[in-house]
């Protein structure tokens, strides 16, 4: 008998642990997509395996972000525009997506004044800073059009050193994310709630400043785009914009983390983009 209880405490004790390593991981942004970042054949695939997960817990969803302060609008639904760049278009090909996930790109909007989107379709945009309430299942509209509207909303993550990291994006519907330069995330669909996740996509971000290009294409109904790392990368980065409220007060508040550009990737897509 003594035997038999020493046998069941064990198991009762070895559950207990594998339920809290599961729960420690699961707060920590356990990834179920990874390899990343996207190869080209893969732009526009979705990934296999969605988790379906609820992250109402979580209270590191951003709400700033810097972008165009207003959207691009009468899209006719995300199938007409996703495989389009409507930065190149609206820049004349100063700037592309690609390009804009990158430092060097980043910073040309600080003499770009406006995307030239057509009045049909929103008009000119500024660069601004803008925020996006998590808790609304309609944050992209920004008081205008609540259909076939396209965003754009840009990060900088300042990391102290190279690490990976889990981010966790939640969109209605046709969401595509570039980190310094290179696609890591498609996803067509909605995820079923303004903090309901599909999936939580592994990537990595290099010593100094990350650039993170966020855009969603949103069809009819919720419209909304929000993002949130795991646990210890909130913990040990810095991400923008903070207290900046405008253009000026962003870049103020980045000057410092632009002045060291990162090894790699980003320094090779500046030779890509055109200079004025």
């Amino acid at each position: 008998m003594k035997s038999w209880n020493l046998t069941l405490l064990a198991t009762i004790i070895s559950i207990i642990l594998t339920f809290n390593i599961s729960l420690y991981s699961y707060a920590q942004g356990e990834a179920n997509v990874k390899g990343g970042p996207l190869k080209e054949a893969d732009f526009f695939t979705k990934p296999p395996g969605t988790v379906d997960e609820d992250h109402s817990g979580f209270n590191t969803w951003i709400s700033k972000w810097y972008g165009p302060d207003g959207n691009y609008t009468n899209t006719g639904g995300p199938g007409n525009v996703i495989r389009r760049d409507l930065i190149d278009e609206g820049t004349d090909g100063k700037l592309t997506q690609v390009t804009l996930s990158t430092l060097a790109g980043l910073q040309k909007t600080k003499n770009i004044d406006e995307i030239d989107w057509e009045d049909a379709n929103g008009g000119p945009r500024q660069w601004n800073v803008f925020e996006l309430d998590p808790n609304s299942d309609n944050n992209m509209n920004r008081n205008g059009p609540a259909d076939n509207i396209d965003i754009y909303g840009i990060l900088v993550i300042d990391a102290p050193k190279a690490m990976t990291s889990v981010m966790s994006p939640a969109h209605d519907n046709n969401a595509q994310i570039w980190i310094n330069g290179e696609k890591w995330y498609y996803h067509p669909d909605w995820t079923g709630g303004a903090k309901k996740v599909d999936y939580n996509v592994e990537i990595k971000l290099q010593k100094g400043a990350n650039v993170l290009l966020y855009r969603v294409s949103e069809g009819g109904g919720g419209a909304y785009m929000n993002l949130h790392f795991d646990d210890e990368t909130h913990d040990t980065v810095d991400i923008y914009p903070d207290a900046a409220t405008n253009k000026d007060e962003f870049f103020k508040e980045i000057d410092g983390v632009l002045s060291v550009e990162p090894v790699g990737k980003l320094t090779t897509i500046w030779a890509d983009i055109k200079r004025d």
